[in-house]
């Protein structure tokens, strides 16, 4: 069971992360479907109502109802999601020039990559 605090946590992380998928159709540095993905799962244990509103989204819907089949992801979108995060990660890197912080970019890229790459495949039709 869920405190009310971490409902509203939850609602607003999907939220925030709904808004950056959206803006990440858009700017290439930015992955939508890893965004679009945290989302749905940030309101399915927050809030019925988002989660539903997700899964009907005429754009967005289609992704996660596929993920939440068990039907994965496109192939073309997880070479591109995979590939955006080690731009994004090489950037980050690049502006913080820390080695510390650099190894800890590089551990959660390639968690990141390796989750990416497990998932099912589904052809795009």
């Amino acid at each position: 069971m869920l405190t009310p605090l971490k409902k509203v946590l939850l609602v607003v992380g999907g939220c925030l992360s709904l808004v950056l998928g959206v803006i990440g159709a858009f700017v290439p540095l930015l992955p939508t479907v890893p965004l679009v993905l945290l989302a749905g799962f940030c309101f399915a244990r927050s809030s019925d109502r988002l989660h539903n509103w997700l899964l009907n989204h005429p754009y967005f819907g289609v992704i996660l109802r596929n993920f939440e089949a068990g039907k994965g992801i496109p192939r073309k979108i997880k070479i591109r999601a995979i590939v955006m995060v080690w731009i994004s990660m090489g950037l980050s890197c690049w502006i913080v020039d820390r080695l510390v912080l650099c190894l800890m970019l590089f551990a959660i890229g390639l968690s990141v990559s390796v989750y990416l790459w497990r998932q099912p495949e589904y052809q795009v039709s």
